[in-house]
């Protein structure tokens, strides 16, 4: 398939889809007229992509992630070491903090919404 119809399945845009491929996330094929040709599990691993950005890896992480995730048929990757099981680890610890602090910031804004919210006597 095409980038625009990749892009189309993905949500994904047309830049962010060569951005990925520059950053060896995603591969296509060249046509003898120079368009870019996808496979059609790009569109799964474009959503994968997708995912771990949204969880806060950057792309050189995602990168060496990629190739040691589960095969299409869910059996696990044979790259997978015990280092990236380690650098996942300590990047879920991070987002776990982060989301902690998230939730304290929510509640000091709750307390003071509440406090301003109570009209004065």
């Amino acid at each position: 398939m095409r980038i625009g119809e990749l892009a189309r399945r993905t949500g994904v845009s047309e830049r962010s889809l060569r951005y990925y491929e520059q950053q060896g996330l995603l591969i296509s094929d060249r046509t003898p007229g120079g368009h870019r040709e996808f496979a059609e599990r790009a569109v799964d691993r474009v959503i994968r992509i997708q995912e771990l950005f949204a969880a806060g890896l950057h792309s050189k992480k995602i990168a060496e992630l990629l190739p040691c995730m589960r095969d299409a048929d869910g059996g696990p990757s044979e790259i997978a070491t015990p280092q990236l099981v380690d650098d996942l680890t300590a990047e879920r610890d991070r987002i776990d903090r982060l989301i902690t602090d998230l939730t304290n910031s929510r509640e000091v804004l709750d307390d003071v919404i509440n406090t301003a919210a109570i009209p004065p006597s």
